[in-house]
């Protein structure tokens, strides 16, 4: 009897041996498959919109590579702190909330305006006049790379604890980032306090970041 408990013991020591030794699950590059931080670069698909978790030797390798499949992401974020919109140019843009980020695809030749919603983003209808005008008063936005980088604008204003207007230019996976945020925690008709206090945090580190020399996280 002895024995055989000996033995019921050295196999449930087995398995936890085998237990402990099993590799925790970690992100992978989506190219190579190497093991990545928690940090890392993305890469965009521009007609289908995907971002790619990736390393740092796969993003260098899209770097300013015209014409390729994927274009890196940026990770710097610019605040833009003079930036001229009046509420007559914003109105014209048609977004039901005070949220929203305007890009370049250039796979459709066009400008996109997104705004993130419960559903997840949702385009609405840009006019190119009203956008023209815009861009005169603001030229730092024809530095804005195509598809990876985005005007991000929240006029959500003084109700949700915000001081006015905020205007930034940054990389697209942050847009999508935040729209992520706001699907998960988003309750009932009026998102509910999480998903405030979320939105207040990603602001808060989008902020953050402005003084870093290189910023950007997964999103």
């Amino acid at each position: 009897m002895a024995v055989q408990q000996l033995r019921e013991y050295e196999n449930a020591f087995g398995r936890l041996r085998q237990f402990v030794r099993r590799p925790q699950n970690v992100e992978r590059c989506e190219l190579c498959s190497v093991a990545i931080a928690s940090e890392h670069p993305h890469l965009l698909e521009p007609i289908g919109r995907k971002l790619l978790c990736v390393c740092d030797a796969c993003a260098l390798l899209f770097s300013g590579k015209a014409g390729a499949q994927f274009k890196r992401v940026p990770r710097d974020t610019r605040v833009l702190s003079n930036f001229r919109m009046t509420d007559a140019q914003w109105d014209s843009f048609m977004i039901p909330i005070n949220m929203a980020f305007i890009f370049m695809s250039s796979p459709q030749g066009r400008l996109v305006a997104m705004y993130p919603s419960p559903a997840g983003a949702t385009e609405s209808l840009l006019f190119l006049d009203a956008w023209t005008l815009i861009v005169q008063d603001n030229p730092e936005l024809d530095l804005m790379e195509a598809d990876v980088e985005a005007l991000l604008v929240n006029r959500i204003g003084h109700v949700q604890g915000f001081n006015g207007p905020e205007y930034y230019l940054l990389p697209i996976d942050q847009c999508y980032k935040l729209v992520g945020l706001i699907r998960m925690h988003w309750k009932g008709l009026s998102g509910g306090t999480v998903v405030w206090q979320e939105i207040a945090r990603f602001f808060s580190e989008i902020r953050a970041k402005i003084a870093l020399p290189s910023g950007g996280s997964c999103a």
